[in-house]
């Protein structure tokens, strides 16, 4: 029987996070849609929102003031 090896863009999950990983995800939070920072640091998505929400950090997107009109 072969061992499956898990895909790339989950490769990591199970294991523990490092502190790169971290800033990583605090310096993206917010900024980038959570499905691409998993893809980024090869984590599942669930993981990722799991993570986020231990630290106390929030992955929605930061509020940009509406455009003003000039006319």
């Amino acid at each position: 029987m072969q061992k499956m090896n898990k895909p790339k863009y989950i490769a990591k999950s199970g294991q523990p996070w490092t502190s790169k990983e971290i800033g990583q995800l605090r310096a993206m939070g917010g900024k980038v849609p959570t499905r691409v920072i998993g893809l980024k640091l090869q984590r599942p998505v669930a993981g990722v929102e799991a993570k986020a929400q231990g630290i106390g950090m929030s992955l929605k997107p930061i509020n940009k003031s509406p455009r003003s009109k000039l006319a």
